[in-house]
């Protein structure tokens, strides 16, 4: 794995694209994704205002209901840092509400999952990791790489969440 450039924040009509998925997730239509994406509902750290963000599922565990997403912006993106301050939240996959709790992965857990999205969407995956700054050959190792070089958060259902 090399890193490339790193990633830039969306501005201007990239921003706009950003957000088009949140328009889908609040008129319902969450389906659409398939599972793909999340909305995660977040309140801002200094503010204490709600914010919404959609994220590409990474790893879903349909014992546990837990889902795994990348900040693909790296530790500095705002609803990484809104949820490490409040990790108290709750998702929309697909049409549910679902109340969870953020939990950061190891470099570790992080390599395991990176690895495993990049086995089961490879073409995703090489996206993905070019999105965040990094080009890869396409190994498992380079995969891991990138997994320990970028910040995970696991989402874990949780009754006592805030809703």
């Amino acid at each position: 794995m090399r890193a490339t450039n790193g990633p830039e924040l969306p501005r201007g009509w990239r921003r706009l694209l950003f957000r088009i998925p949140i328009l889908l997730f609040r008129a319902g239509l969450g389906g659409l994704f398939a599972g793909r994406m999340v909305l995660v509902e977040h309140a801002g750290r200094h503010t204490g205002k709600r914010r919404m963000v959609v994220l590409e599922v990474v790893d879903h565990d349909r014992t546990s209901g837990a889902v795994t997403v990348a900040s693909g912006f790296g530790p500095r993106a705002d609803w990484y840092r809104n949820l490490r301050a409040q990790p108290h939240t709750v998702i929309r996959l697909r049409r549910r509400r679902i109340p969870v709790t953020a939990t950061p992965l190891s470099a570790e857990q992080a390599a395991g999952v990176m690895v495993a999205y990049a086995t089961a969407h490879p073409r995703s995956a090489r996206g993905v990791a070019r999105l965040m700054g990094f080009a890869v050959d396409g190994s498992d190792a380079d995969y891991a790489a990138v997994g320990r070089a970028v910040p995970f958060l696991e989402l874990v259902p949780d009754e006592r969440a805030v809703q």
